[in-house]
């Protein structure tokens, strides 16, 4: 797609008319084309942008909760995952201009650039529009996960550590057993294992991601939990 009809359909996704065209089309270009602004600098913005909207949204959305609740809350939406899914979702993975060569090697699909992306737009919202479409914006595509519930109050490996500890268990240890996939799309395949329980495993796209999935089937298969988890891209 050229540069002209990515920014008509970024506006059209965003719901914001830019008056500086010039700042979509960077918020849409990878580093790979030489000689053109990137959204390495509009990430950085939106980066920032993105937390107020979140906590604000997290914030008022669960007036009694703590604040460690509110922060756990807050990592599961603006983590790397949640906003690659949002450039997936919202139709803004299509649009990002790259060089043939990245292209080939898959940049469109990684999830750091998609994260990037995604947060270059809001930034680039933001100059263009204030922070007003940018909110608008984030609570439109991070709001529904808002209801996901408990899920997002506590992480699998915090789960499970907390589950040895109240056992006096020896410390979930987790071992990378698997590696498969070129260098731009790797698979990790993860174990993990607690005292005298048999082992689990899972695998994904980031060894963060294995750690998770496996944790999450040990404390299913310790009745704590539910289903399998195989995490892919």
């Amino acid at each position: 797609m050229n540069r002209r009809d990515a920014v008509e359909a970024l506006s059209a996704i965003v719901g914001h008319g830019f008056a500086d065209r010039a700042l979509a089309e960077a918020a849409l270009t990878h580093p790979s084309l030489a000689g053109r602004p990137s959204y390495q600098r509009l990430e950085f913005l939106g980066d920032r942008v993105l937390g107020l909207c979140v906590a604000e949204m997290v914030y008022s959305a669960f007036p009694d909760v703590p604040e460690g609740v509110l922060n756990r809350r807050y990592a599961a939406l603006v983590r790397k995952e949640s906003l690659a899914e949002v450039a997936r979702t919202s139709g803004l993975q299509p649009l990002i201009q790259l060089e043939s060569g990245a292209e080939t090697e898959g940049a469109r699909e990684q999830p750091a650039v998609l994260e990037d992306v995604c947060e270059a737009v809001i930034g680039a919202i933001f100059l263009d529009g204030g922070l007003a479409p940018a909110k608008a914006f984030v609570e439109r595509t991070l709001g529904p996960r808002l209801a996901e519930g408990p899920s997002v109050d506590k992480d699998a490996k915090t789960a499970l550590q907390e589950w040895a500890q109240k056992r006096r268990l020896a410390l979930p240890v987790y071992q990378v057993i698997g590696r498969t996939g070129p260098d731009h799309a790797p698979r990790f395949r993860v174990r993990v294992s607690v005292g005298e329980e048999e082992p689990a495993e899972a695998e994904a796209t980031s060894k963060r991601q294995a750690e998770q999935a496996a944790a999450h089937n040990l404390l299913s298969a310790l009745g704590l939990g539910g289903g399998s988890a195989e995490i892919g891209s």
